[in-house]
């Protein structure tokens, strides 16, 4: 069994993270989504999420595509995260292009292109400027 991971905080959740998700399980047989808690997203990225980590998570794995939800609770799990679930293939959004190609001595890195019409970030934009 091929085995896909990907990360992200998944909050305001549209066809953009539906469309990744797909792709993703598209590259294996099991696909591991690793969903930011709220406590690394504000401590470390700065970042207030409008829906909490177990909204999220209960959202995604609400997904077809999706067979298994973990937390993400700070950058350095990706590697314990790879070794633990015996990921062959590592994927996120092209927007980190390089940034995890620290990887590829355990796994494939896959850097999808984002859907771009579609984001949070412009989905808040949007709603503010209202």
């Amino acid at each position: 069994m091929k085995k896909v991971i990907t990360y992200g905080t998944f909050d305001l959740l549209h066809y953009g993270h539906v469309n990744l998700l797909q792709r993703a399980k598209a590259l294996g047989d099991y696909l591991i989504v690793a969903i930011s808690t709220d406590e690394f997203n504000w401590n470390m990225k700065n970042k207030k999420c409008y829906f909490s980590y177990e909204e999220r998570k209960r959202l995604v794995e609400a997904i077809r595509y999706v067979d298994l939800v973990i937390p993400e609770e700070s950058w350095e799990q990706k590697v314990k995260d790879v070794d633990e679930f015996k990921v062959d293939t590592f994927v996120i959004g092209d927007d980190w292009e390089g940034k995890f190609d620290f990887l590829k001595e355990k796994c494939e890195v896959v850097y999808l292109p984002r859907t771009p019409e579609i984001s949070t970030t412009q989905i808040k934009k949007d709603l503010n400027s209202k």
